[in-house]
């Protein structure tokens, strides 16, 4: 074994070191809150496969699930990364969430998972505009994004590319290349590209040839790395 792979191996060990000392407290966590409240622990080396532990049914996620839209975004960000707490979503379903997502860390600072809390917030939610409407209170809080929580990776990569249809409001033939590239951008910058086989299901997906796909990505990550003007 050359150096390189003991340390790989070694980075390896301590990763599945952190992730079973979390296996109890994901389990605690959702004990402390009860029905409402889910723990997903994810494992990002398989996004396809990221959930190793879950607690909790909110978002029906089970183990060996794949990472969600939020997971993607966290995985393109790679160490970059920083957790996000106290966010609302809404599921695909319609129920309204509260989570927080604290991204996970090995002793070189590199990003390998995520520690996901998931509340159901829908019944509190009501109480507080009943509550509101009773007391003459204001403006109904805005309407909340849609997340895809999947258990397989091409539902939720699926689920991306027609929110990013559905904002260009056109069909891929009707899009222009400018709008062709900023659907691939959008989808790389959500991570849909970091997962084995996503170019092949977005090409499926929109009808086009895998070449073609790969070409709109390369343009796509070329433009974004262009500087849009000043001095070095």
């Amino acid at each position: 074994m050359s150096a390189e792979q003991a340390r790989g191996a070694e980075r390896d060990a301590e990763r599945d070191a952190i992730l079973a000392s979390l296996a109890p407290v994901v389990e605690g966590i959702a004990a402390t809150f009860g029905p409402v409240c889910e723990v997903v622990l994810h494992d990002y080396r398989n996004p396809e496969e990221s959930v190793v532990a879950v607690a909790g049914s909110v978002t029906g996620r089970t183990v060996g699930g794949a990472m969600s839209e939020i997971g993607l975004r966290v995985l393109a960000r790679g160490d970059e990364a920083t957790d996000e707490l106290n966010y609302v979503t809404r599921t695909r379903n319609g129920s309204l969430l509260k989570s927080s997502t604290m991204v996970l860390r090995d002793s070189t600072g590199a990003v390998f998972g995520a520690l996901c809390v998931n509340v159901d917030i829908g019944a509190v939610r009501q109480v507080h505009t009943l509550l509101g409407a009773l007391a003459g209170g204001g403006v109904a809080p805005a309407e909340p994004p849609t997340t895809t929580f999947g258990n397989d990776i091409e539902s939720v990569v699926d689920a991306l590319v027609d929110a990013h249809q559905s904002r260009q409001r056109g069909s891929w033939a009707e899009l222009d290349r400018a709008e062709r590239l900023e659907l691939f951008g959008g989808l790389d910058a959500r991570g849909v590209f970091a997962v084995r086989g996503a170019v092949e299901q977005v090409a499926a997906r929109l009808g086009i040839s895998r070449a073609s796909a790969y070409n709109y990505l390369s343009r796509a990550r070329a433009a974004h790395d262009t500087p849009t003007g000043g001095t070095a």
